[in-house]
């Protein structure tokens, strides 16, 4: 029986790393498809998230509908870097130690076919805060509707990852009332802002605003490295479309007006991936069978 991976929809964690991968160049189908089972044995869905990049359905010669690679959007008003990778992994622990043995049993199976492309350490904020102190994911579905944004009937799902670092000086500088204007939700009891220009985050992003209802699953964690920090943007749905849709709306290219959040946050990377379903408990490989 095909289920979804369960961390999808699960509660986020306190700890967590996400790993990207590329592939060696000029490797065997049959050397990818062995380091892939290999991993298979550590996957269960609920400790570790994978997903699969267009460049290594590409390697293996198969085809997966709705897989994607990003590669900017037109007439975008910012930079929108796009990162393509091979494989995905979200790593999830309650212990930083745990976390780490899962890291090197992750890299000792993909090794020497896939390369470690980016590392990015993560964790949980309060009560599931961005680091500038807002709520994130408050518009997350729920329960039966949440199923149904994120997972797909054969039990996979799309995912969208984009890496953000705040320029905290930046966004100190401005006071509490031009924060939570730029938001579009007061901080201290996260009540939206029927105020709020149409700059702000909130309107830029309301997903039932679109035809049709642009609605995912947000689990989204913030990183931190020394002293820099922001938000690992992750959304799951059915398709990259809903994302596509609200990032066309941020960028400016749909109105010529940006989402606040580009004063003071930048994303790093973009990038696409297809989680595969679970199959008996372990991550499903028949896409490349």
């Amino acid at each position: 029986m095909s289920v979804h991976q369960a961390a999808i929809l699960d509660a986020l964690p306190a700890h967590a790393t996400y790993l990207s991968f590329d592939l060696q160049e000029d490797t065997d189908a049959s050397a990818v498809k062995a380091a892939l089972k290999q991993l298979q044995t550590l996957v269960d869905g609920k400790r570790i998230v994978v997903g699969v990049g267009m460049t290594l359905a590409q390697a293996l010669r198969v085809e997966i509908p709705g897989l994607l690679e990003f590669t900017g959007i037109a007439n975008s008003k910012v930079v929108l870097p796009a990162t393509p990778a091979a494989l995905w992994l979200w790593l999830r622990e309650s212990d930083r130690g745990e976390l780490l043995h899962q890291q090197q049993r992750v890299v000792q199976a993909l090794g020497p076919i896939f390369q470690l492309q980016q590392e990015v350490s993560a964790f949980k904020y309060g009560s599931g805060r961005d680091l500038t102190g807002y709520e994130d994911g408050t518009e997350n579905p729920q329960q039966d509707d949440a199923v149904r944004a994120a997972i797909a009937p054969d039990g996979g799902s799309y995912v969208a990852v984009q890496q953000w670092e705040h320029q905290f000086a930046r966004f100190h500088a401005y006071t509490e009332t031009e924060q939570d204007q730029m938001i579009g939700r007061r901080r201290s009891d996260n009540e939206e802002l029927e105020d709020a220009p149409e700059s702000a985050h909130v309107k830029r992003t309301a997903q039932e605003d679109f035809t049709p209802e642009a609605f995912v699953m947000r689990r989204s964690m913030p990183w931190s490295e020394g002293a820099r920090g922001g938000l690992y943007f992750v959304a799951f749905a059915t398709s990259f479309a809903p994302f596509e849709v609200q990032l066309t709306r941020m960028s400016g290219a749909e109105d010529g007006v940006t989402d606040d959040l580009f004063r003071f946050s930048q994303p790093l990377t973009t990038a696409y991936f297809w989680c595969p379903p679970l199959q008996d408990g372990r991550l499903s490989l028949a896409w490349c069978e």
